[in-house]
């Protein structure tokens, strides 16, 4: 693996750009050097690993307990790639995809592209002929009353401190929503000697009912050893309080206690740290500013990629890979890389459509029996309505422009807004920085909910590049094409 710290020493141009260094980037950078691509495979974070493996290579914490067996599993990934001829850029934001154009501004090919690349203030463009999205899962944003405060943030945050810092919360913390990622923390963070005073879990009453037709699967699947004996370890180890809802951060300048109905009881507990977490969905939004056809799964109640057996997507020369393509977590993520990478190299003529098949074969077999289980987890934790439909009007729901929840359903009534597009013009939520990450899932449920109509008829949020923010000096400094030229020349 060639690392690359200065962003002028990226090569103008690659067979494959890999967005996204967690397990599915990892796995589909060593298979397309294995099969002769020239491959660039870029992250944002300061090392490779993604969030399941954060820090893998860097991380303070070296007790290997703490952060269990499964995170440890990512240094074969980083190792295997440490063999290959393959770029590595870190610290490294790609804000900008478009078709590559010619000197004389002409479309070069359809399935060529011109990505922007930005890095410790600079930034640059560079080609490629083809593309796999690699940006896995984002935490299903739950606005509740107070997750604005000071003390207030996700279990991801939380998980991303301990991992790359070894830091874990001061003082008393409350760890509150649904999935399993809520029991892996509480239980990494009281190991790590933090003082949880409670975990609130939401899982809505009935999920368990709905799942049980595919508790069979489960029961039989990779999840289940490492899912059960989660289960035992909080019901023996964490002050869990099941089956609450009504959630509500109280505080004036930062989190005093959070309110809570336990059971029909309500109830209040005084705390310095709030971290809420209801579950992963798959990050779309460069499979969204690039058009990729997207289709609602309900199953995880999101709106998720279109994408076919070659985990190809509807835009010509982009391959969308892991999580982001479909949650199925971090062992899946790596299968679908490499089979996602084999793609690449058939397109690109590397290698012919009958060895893509026949190395794609065993990966298709170990994909389906990594997914078995899945839709137990899935329909055991999926939210309901009520939780997701904020019934404070005070409520924020985009932080980014603070615009609080009557505000939205007072603007889809008045002005019988249809979806999150038409919303945009009134109240610009979904076009702060976080380009709808944090709001866009809470937005379209409002908008369902005003209008009584099922979530996918409202859409989603259709983005634009930049797809991450980047300063006009960074865009001012790059080299200028002549095709740019020409554009402006008289």
């Amino acid at each position: 693996m060639n690392r690359i710290d200065n962003i002028d020493s990226i090569a103008d141009r690659y067979d494959l750009v890999i967005v996204g260094a967690g397990p599915a980037g990892l796995a589909a950078a060593a298979e397309a050097n294995q099969l002769g691509l020239t491959t660039l495979l870029a992250d944002e974070n300061i090392s490779p690993g993604g969030q399941i493996y954060r820090a893998i290579t860097t991380t303070p914490v070296k007790r290997r307990s703490v952060l269990g067996s499964a995170y440890w599993k990512g240094l074969a990934l980083v190792h295997d790639l440490e063999k290959y001829v393959v770029d590595y850029t870190a610290r490294t934001v790609v804000w900008s995809v478009e078709p590559a154009l010619d000197d004389t501004g002409k479309l070069i090919e359809p399935t060529h592209f011109e990505v922007g690349l930005s890095q410790t203030g600079k930034a640059r463009l560079i080609r490629a002929r083809r593309l796999i999205l690699a940006t896995g899962a984002i935490e299903r944003p739950v606005p509740v009353p107070g997750w604005t405060l000071p003390g207030v943030m996700t279990a991801g945050a939380a998980q991303i401190a301990l991992k790359s810092s070894g830091l874990v919360p001061e003082g008393r913390t409350i760890i509150a929503g649904s999935g399993p990622l809520l029991l892996l923390l509480a239980d990494q963070l009281k190991r790590s000697g933090a003082n949880i005073v409670a975990v609130l879990e939401t899982t809505p009453r009935g999920n368990f009912t709905a799942a049980l037709p595919q508790l069979a699967d489960f029961l039989s699947s990779t999840y289940a050893l490492y899912g059960l004996k989660l289960l035992a370890k909080s019901r023996f180890s964490l002050p869990m309080r099941r089956k609450v809802s009504d959630l509500s951060i109280i505080g004036s300048d930062c989190v005093q206690r959070i309110d809570f109905n336990d059971n029909g009881i309500s109830r209040s507990i005084e705390c310095d740290q709030v971290l809420l977490h209801h579950g992963i969905i798959p990050n779309i939004n460069m499979a969204s500013a690039l058009g990729c056809e997207l289709f609602w799964d309900e199953s995880v109640h999101a709106w998720t990629p279109v994408v076919d057996d070659w985990l190809e997507s509807s835009v010509a020369g982009i391959g969308i890979a892991g999580d982001g393509a479909g949650i199925a977590g971090a062992p899946s993520a790596a299968v679908r890389g490499k089979m996602a990478a084999i793609a690449a190299a058939a397109a690109l003529g590397r290698i012919d459509v009958a060895s893509r098949n026949t190395m794609s074969r065993p990966l298709k077999k170990q994909a389906v029996r990594l997914a078995r289980g899945r839709a137990f987890i899935d329909r055991l934790f999926c939210p309901t309505q009520p939780m997701l439909r904020p019934t404070d009007p005070s409520t924020i729901i985009c932080r980014c422009e603070e615009v609080r929840a009557q505000q939205i359903r007072d603007v889809v009534n008045d002005l019988n807004v249809q979806g999150p597009n038409q919303l945009k013009a009134y109240l610009r939520t979904g076009m702060g920085p976080c380009q709808g990450r944090m709001c866009g899932s809470s937005i379209i449920e409002l908008i369902a909910e005003q209008r009584g109509v099922p979530v996918h008829e409202v859409g989603h949020l259709h983005l634009r590049m930049p797809i991450k923010p980047i300063t006009l000096e960074e865009i001012a400094s790059m080299p200028q094409s002549q095709a740019a030229k020409n554009a402006v020349m008289r």
